[in-house]
């Protein structure tokens, strides 16, 4: 079938790995078309307005965070910025934990006061000394000891993966912070913040930004190689639907989403467990570890946007076997799965005229800032073999 349109580059993904290298080619004169199956732009970190008037995070929570000047310094160029400390909670024994596990954890764990040194040498009496942590669980109990692993990690882990954390990377559970301060901060990056509009402002701005940038949503990979003649792609969906399933597909894991909105008014019942009034629940997220709840977790995004309106709304986030069809949220960190896509690396580090970015691209799990580091060196690479037509600059 002849393609409708000829254009310089053709962009599958509308979320930051497509929206960044667009905007980028863009920038330098070239004509770029993005493409997104979904009808909207910024993949899954799309934000929007719901019914009750609270911004909230369709495809669960975006907590950006970098210890990147250059990625922040590019990102404010087209949105401001909320300083936000995310914090997190676990509730587990019919109780709100403070987690990750901090010295405030093991006072409540203990039912006393305790001190950085007593909890210190208590984690070295608990841990189980392994040198070098081949699995999530290995990984954890390393650090902190049976008790509060199966507390806090094991039934979270497997409701989320449906794997035990045995046949998981060390990565997986291992990033988790372990502090024997005070600090309940969920992450430690040095800039912590969300976007001042929310995501979908400045995906929009970005892409406003560049008179090169053309963008049509819901349209499909199959559809596009259809309409469009490319002088190079840059693919962000899942590597293996690139290339048709050769080896069958990946193993990704899904979600599902359950929102449910209460206004001021029903939340007075709320305000107690809350620890102030307009809110459901005492943070932003709180984990349920346990495997009697199908759900891993409750979000009240709007801790984090700070946003000013007489409601708020809650999402549980349930996760599922991936079919295909659905949106694939979560490459499976496990060695079978790494296993399986090296074959699917081999085809694509062969492919002409391709760029495979992303999360799902590369299959990876990669934090926001990473996956917009990517697109800004892949972009880079692209403008040195393609060169600058038209260079523009950016106010």
């Amino acid at each position: 079938m002849q393609a409708d349109a000829d254009t310089d580059f053709l962009i599958i993904g509308a979320g930051f790995a497509g929206c960044v290298v667009a905007e980028r080619l863009a920038a330098a004169g070239w004509k770029c078309v993005v493409v997104d199956r979904r009808g909207h732009l910024g993949g899954n970190a799309y934000d929007e307005t719901d019914a009750a008037g609270v911004l909230v995070h369709r495809y669960g929570p975006h907590y950006f965070r970098t210890n990147s000047q250059r990625i922040v310094d590019y990102l404010s160029r087209f949105t401001g910025w909320r300083s936000v400390a995310y914090t997190i909670k676990s509730f587990a024994r019919g109780r709100y934990w403070s987690f990750p596990i901090n010295l405030n954890t093991f006072e409540q764990y203990l039912g006393r006061a305790a001190s950085s040194g007593e909890f210190a040498g208590w984690l070295e009496t608990a841990r189980v000394r392994i040198e070098a942590p081949g699995n999530s669980e290995e990984a954890v109990i390393s650090q902190i000891g049976r008790e509060l692993y199966e507390l806090f990690f094991e039934g979270y882990t497997l409701k989320q993966w449906q794997r035990h954390p045995r046949d998981l990377d060390a990565a997986v559970c291992g990033r988790i912070p372990l502090r024997t301060n005070r600090d309940e901060r969920y992450l430690t990056e040095d800039f912590q913040a969300l976007p001042e509009r929310g995501y979908t402002a400045l995906f929009e701005r970005m892409l406003e930004a560049s008179a090169g940038v053309e963008v049509h949503l819901g349209v499909d990979f199959a559809e596009a190689r259809r309409r469009w003649r490319w002088r190079h792609l840059v693919f962000s969906g899942a590597v293996d639907e690139y290339f048709d399933y050769r080896y069958g597909p990946l193993p990704y894991r899904s979600l599902r989403f359950e929102a449910e909105s209460f206004t001021d008014g029903q939340l007075a019942d709320r305000a107690a467990i809350a620890g102030k009034p307009g809110f459901w629940q005492p943070a932003m997220q709180v984990n349920y570890p346990e495997l009697a709840l199908p759900f891993t977790r409750i979000v009240e995004i709007k801790h984090a946007t700070g946003q000013q309106v007489a409601a708020t709304t809650i999402v549980r986030e349930y996760p599922k076997e991936w079919q295909r069809g659905e949106d694939p949220y979560y490459p499976i960190p496990a060695p079978d799965a790494h296993a399986a896509y090296q074959r699917y690396a081999t085809l694509a580090a062969a492919a002409d005229n391709v760029s495979f970015v992303g999360r799902l691209a590369t299959y990876r799990y990669y934090n926001m800032d990473q996956v917009v580091g990517m697109a800004l060196t892949e972009a880079d690479k692209l403008l040195r073999r393609y060169g600058n037509p038209v260079p523009r600059i950016l106010d």
